[in-house]
């Protein structure tokens, strides 16, 4: 869950060191994603405390909650990951390489999996609204947010630990998180950044899939000519699961097809800083993430999208339409 940083080749021979020189660059425009994203985020989460006792729950909003604790967190993580683009302390980068990148990536990850049951739930909804009613129920939401966490949790948890009881002695500067990597740690590593990829792939296929059937949906709503209601109905929600689909492609497409080669190959003299590049850009638009998930509350959840309405108006909302099912 840390970075693959680009050091030395598997014989042993130091390769030119990275340069470095556009750490600036990606320090400025983390900060502003920082600056961005947490109060966008915060004003989410915000809203759902407060309508928490109005009004009802439903798995869509169980859902839509735990990406935006998802969001908010990772946000949260973010000024370690600025410090150490800067940083000679010994501490910052211990700190960056156990706690900070762990949290960062833990947090991406639930990003992409919260997206992924946002997905299903609206294909269920509209798809099959009669045949699936028990996993559309608030309880089986709860159940499956809490075991995501659980198992995102501790693995992060497990690979901390690791990284304290095994890591290598550290030297007088730390350039990249693998000079203190152990054996053990790299093989966790990576085992956790295939299992990454894994959940990425299995996810973006059911997007897809989740887009092409709510379309079909809409076509054949459309061709039996069902009331103007219901098809505008339909319509809004393929425009939702676009927007959701979009999102996911944009931010984490790119991420992804870097990130494995970089896990295996960041030791490689000859595409190791292309590598490291790639990945940083990359990395930062995933990141980027955390100011555009606000735009799936807008579309999905009606209440939200009332109260900031209303918010620019620059009035309080006394009651909102019920969620957008």
């Amino acid at each position: 869950m840390v970075d693959p940083k680009y050091e030395t080749s598997p014989s042993n021979q130091t390769c030119d060191a990275v340069d470095t020189s556009a750490s600036t660059f990606f320090m400025v425009v983390y900060s502003l994603l920082f600056v961005v994203g947490l109060p966008l985020n915060g004003f989410v989460i915000k809203f759902y405390c407060c309508q928490a006792q109005q009004q009802a729950s439903s798995s869509l909003k169980v859902f839509l909650k735990n990406l935006t604790a998802a969001d908010f967190l990772l946000c949260l993580s973010l000024p370690l990951r600025i410090g150490h683009y800067n940083s000679g302390s010994i501490i910052i980068w211990q700190l960056y390489c156990s706690f900070g990148a762990s949290a960062f990536y833990l947090n991406m990850c639930a990003s992409i999996i919260f997206m992924g049951y946002i997905a299903a739930n609206r294909y269920l909804k509209i798809v099959h609204p009669s045949r699936t009613r028990v996993l559309q129920t608030v309880r089986t939401a709860r159940i499956i947010s809490m075991i995501t966490w659980t198992f995102l949790v501790t693995t992060g948890i497990i690979f901390i630990i690791l990284f304290f009881i095994t890591h290598k002695s550290l030297p007088s500067s730390i350039s990249r998180c693998v000079l203190i990597f152990s054996p053990l740690v790299t093989v966790s590593f990576k085992i956790i950044q295939a299992l990454c990829v894994v959940t990425f792939l299995v996810v973006f296929i059911s997007l897809v899939f989740f887009y092409y059937s709510t379309s079909r949906r809409v076509l054949q709503a459309q061709q039996r000519q069902l009331a103007s209601s219901g098809s505008e109905k339909l319509l809004k929600s393929r425009r939702n699961m676009l927007v959701l689909v979009s999102i996911f492609c944009v931010c984490f497409v790119p991420f992804y097809l870097v990130r494995l080669p970089s896990v295996f190959l960041w030791s490689s003299c000859s595409v190791g800083p292309v590598l490291y590049y790639l990945q940083e850009v990359t990395t930062m638009v995933a990141t980027f993430n955390v100011c555009l998930d606000p735009l799936v509350y807008f579309f999905l959840c009606k209440t939200f999208h009332a109260q900031v309405r209303m918010a620019f108006r620059g009035t309080n909302i006394q009651q909102a339409n019920e969620e957008s099912e």
